[in-house]
């Protein structure tokens, strides 16, 4: 059993300083007002015009700019980041992977909980020793699915019917193309406290470091 951290890739390339992207909306927003003279080649006019949609709610504009982000997360979260319907997915199936390949190593993996744990607020100040017990409970109910996963395996299930015994924790891989309207969204709910710990595992990192490549978009919408 391998187990692996939470993670995320930003796959959508962005320009420096993500003026590129700024300019863009500012574009295609100016249509609206008919102000496309005031457009400055050096973006200082694009960083002001989004600023000013935002500031006003008039976020229809930045819908027509979109990221795609590949998380690596849980089952479970997986189960979460789906309900944002205003976005396309692509995740990866245990119905067709069949992990007791040799190209998986013939191995489930799992994400670490002790991120998490660290995230909640109800268990970040426990006693350390309570929490090593926690996890060790854990791991042996990892250890267990997996044996019982390859077991089924061995024995002639086809993935799509071992994967039954597969925890919430297993590791699995998907990919979120949303519009920029929509990622706002998703930080407003995903990473404040009220957020599940492993999902704010990888949303706070994510906004800090969309904030420094996409300034003005993200810049109003808290981290905690």
């Amino acid at each position: 059993m391998n187990i692996l951290r939470a993670g995320f890739e930003i796959l959508t390339p962005i320009s420096e300083g993500g003026i590129d992207e700024l300019k863009h909306i500012e574009k295609i927003g100016r249509v609206c007002y008919k102000s496309e003279g005031k457009i400055t080649e050096d973006g200082e006019s694009a960083k002001k015009f989004v600023k000013m949609l935002i500031d006003r709610g008039h976020e229809a504009m930045i819908e027509h700019s979109s990221l795609s982000i590949k998380f690596t997360v849980d089952r479970g979260v997986s189960h979460e980041l789906v309900r944002h319907r205003i976005a396309s997915f692509a995740q990866e199936s245990t119905r067709y992977v069949n992990y007791s390949l040799d190209k998986f190593g013939n191995e489930i993996n799992v994400i670490d909980i002790e991120n998490s744990i660290n995230l909640d607020n109800k268990m970040k100040n426990m006693d350390a020793e309570m929490i090593k017990d926690i996890i060790d409970e854990w791991l042996m109910a990892m250890l267990h699915a997996e044996k019982h996963y390859l077991r089924m395996i061995k024995l002639g299930a086809t993935p799509q019917i071992a994967r039954s015994v597969l925890p919430n924790s297993t590791k699995t891989e998907i990919t979120i193309t949303a519009n920029y309207r929509e990622w706002r969204n998703f930080f407003k709910l995903r990473v404040p406290e009220t957020a599940h710990p492993s999902m704010r595992e990888v949303t706070i990192p994510l906004l800090k470091e969309l904030k420094t490549r996409l300034p003005i978009i993200f810049d109003d919408i808290s981290e905690e």
